[in-house]
């Protein structure tokens, strides 16, 4: 009954497609590389095909951000300290503002995408969701924008699912979206465990994971 009910669910004007971080500094090579997550690109265009709405994050960090490791003296990337809003992963320096690392992937196609919702731009607090910063009080806004247009359903791919996809669909679950992970077209980097941790999360928090065969135009 819900694959049915899936395949006919990416039309409808209450759905959403939100496509994570599908940047450079993400891809092999890149500062913080996520194993094939290139490979993604070509599965998550023929998604947003399906999809009237589609909104697409970038990760947007002012040099010398809090949650770089560089800017935390005798600190080393994938070390974790605590903030004032909380544990902090520190990560190498990545997505800084203006950089190539920061850009979209120049093959990812969607160009009927209505947002690109740049996170992270506060140096003072990390940003892996695209609904509320770590600090677990600021808003991106992104929650308002959806319900203004009358979505209530989204569905989420991109990078990376133990991080920014996952912390992406917790909050859209709390803010009182559906919400589905698209397990395929997303990848992981999996520290230390992230990865079973994320599952879990997302499993009792009422996250449903499908795989993009489950959807059709």
């Amino acid at each position: 009954m819900m694959t049915h009910f899936l395949n006919l669910f990416p039309s409808d004007p209450r759905c959403a497609l939100l496509v994570i971080d599908m940047q450079y500094d993400f891809m092999p090579g890149g500062a913080l590389a996520v194993a094939e997550g290139d490979a993604l690109v070509p599965l998550i265009n023929r998604l947003g095909a399906l999809f009237r709405n589609v909104v697409i994050t970038q990760d947007w960090h002012p040099a010398g951000h809090i949650s770089f490791a560089a800017s935390h003296a005798g600190r080393a990337p994938f070390d974790s300290i605590t903030l004032p809003y909380g544990p902090q992963t520190l990560w190498p320096e990545h997505c800084v503002q203006g950089t190539h690392g920061a850009a979209l992937h120049a093959d990812l196609a969607i160009d009927h995408a209505q947002l690109v919702l740049r996170k992270g731009c506060n140096a003072g607090i990390d940003s892996y969701s695209a609904f509320v910063e770590a600090d677990r009080i600021t808003q991106t806004g992104l929650a308002g924008y959806l319900k203004e247009r009358g979505i209530d359903s989204v569905f989420v791919v991109g990078l990376a699912l133990d991080f920014c996809v996952a912390w992406s669909a917790l909050d859209a679950r709390a803010a009182g979206f559906n919400t589905w992970i698209v397990a395929d077209a997303c990848k992981a980097i999996d520290l230390n465990g992230s990865l079973d941790k994320a599952w879990k999360d997302l499993q009792a928090a009422g996250v449903v994971r499908i795989e993009s065969t489950d959807l059709s135009a």
